[in-house]
């Protein structure tokens, strides 16, 4: 490891804090370091490997498709882009178009740009502005920062920002914000790394009425809570709204790099209005096709739901037993969060739960952040949060 870490710190652009362990194998929610030392993954590589780690399955048709064609360009056809599509636009129940991007940041921008299409095409005046919530995260591009409504993320250096961003507080707060030039409002139905914290279905609802009666579109951004996350395919299926614009990201391609704008406004785009060399390509949608398949599966046999109450039941008993250290249970579904009384606390439990062998986040300043792959076994949970509560024990025994 101690040759990983230098060559890491003398030729990487360093942007995160690393954690040096060496990962070489990872079987579902459960990976092994190069001293064969097993953890316990609540985690899913920030709820990206939906399917778990090493999902066989995926992997032979990553295979399969490699072996015939990975990359050719948008310049033509793509079958399993087109399929993917398709597949997006049955699952949502919703009647759109979807571009394919890399991440979930370029899914943000490309939302914006069409919101921005849409205020430039379909009013006699140009509508542009952007409404967001404090607390958001939208991306890290200089456009996607600057719509998360983090003032800590605009950081000086990166100045000048896109004009036309603002934030509010509260959904509450929106209906004031709102101005003759307000083309989109954007969130997330529950902020991820601001919190892990879910809106109120009324009031979401009622937003999502009152955007559509003065035609300013509703961007929800589900990167993090897509494609089954919440329990439901999108958290906006569960929320029972219908975004003019979704973005999806992280699980759907349960490891490999994609992101996904679905989109209402079937015709908004000509050729030449946006592009991506590489979204959509041969391997990403083969495998983001797998991953459906494998969730679909899971969510149809009832194994998801009953993963969901399990883990969230014993996610209960961890937070009741454990009063001192945490003070709210919160999130939706495998997006889980537990509030800690402060922010050293919870870099202390990240900290020993990693020495005892569970992989756990951080989520806005005090949040402990769970995001186990959805096939997470009923092993691989209880086994996690045994070692979790030993984390806490020592914590609580200093």
């Amino acid at each position: 490891m101690k040759e990983i870490e230098k060559l890491d710190k003398d030729y990487v652009l360093h942007t995160y804090a690393r954690n040096y362990v060496n990962f070489k194998k990872g079987v579902n929610a459960t990976l092994y370091d190069d001293e064969n030392k097993d953890y316990i993954d609540f985690t899913s590589g920030i709820a990206v490997c939906s399917v778990g780690h090493g999902n066989k399955r995926v992997a032979d048709k990553i295979y399969e498709q490699v072996s015939n064609i990975t990359h050719i360009s948008n310049l033509y056809a793509i079958e399993p882009q087109a399929k993917l599509a398709k597949r997006l636009a049955d699952l949502s129940g919703y009647d759109v178009r979807t571009f394919f991007s890399n991440s979930g940041a370029e899914a943000n921008e490309g939302a914006i740009k069409i919101a921005r299409t849409y205020g430039e095409t379909k009013f006699a005046n140009k509508r542009y502005k952007v409404i967001t919530l404090e607390h958001s995260f939208h991306g890290r591009t200089i456009t996607t920062v600057k719509a998360t409504g983090q003032s800590s993320m605009h950081q000086s250096k990166f100045a000048p920002y896109p004009e036309g961003f603002s934030y509010n507080h509260t959904i509450d707060d929106i209906y004031n914000s709102i101005d003759n030039e307000t083309v989109a409002v954007m969130i997330e139905l529950v902020q991820g790394e601001g919190g892990v914290q879910p809106f109120d279905k009324k009031e979401i609802q009622e937003l999502a009425k009152f955007l559509k009666q003065n035609n300013i579109l509703l961007i929800i951004d589900e990167v993090q809570t897509g494609v089954y996350r919440t329990g439901e395919f999108l958290a906006s299926n569960l929320y029972e709204i219908e975004p003019d614009i979704v973005t999806l990201a992280k699980g759907l391609g349960g490891g490999v790099p994609i992101g996904a704008i679905m989109t209402t406004h079937k015709d908004i785009f000509s050729p030449g209005d946006h592009g991506s060399t590489f979204g959509g390509n041969y391997l990403v949608t083969t495998a983001a096709l797998e991953v459906l398949d494998i969730l679909e599966e899971i969510k149809d046999s009832g194994t998801l739901d009953e993963t969901i109450i399990h883990f969230n039941s014993k996610l209960n008993e961890i937070y009741e037993k454990n009063q001192e250290i945490f003070t709210h249970n919160v999130g939706l579904g495998l997006m889980r969060g537990l509030r800690v009384k402060d922010a050293d606390t919870l870099a202390l439990v990240i900290k020993t739960a990693f020495e005892e062998g569970v992989l756990v986040l951080k989520a806005g300043k005090n949040t402990l952040r769970l995001l186990p792959a959805l096939t997470i076994s009923k092993k691989e949970i209880d086994e996690g949060f045994t070692r979790l509560q030993k984390a806490l024990d020592k914590i609580k025994n200093k």
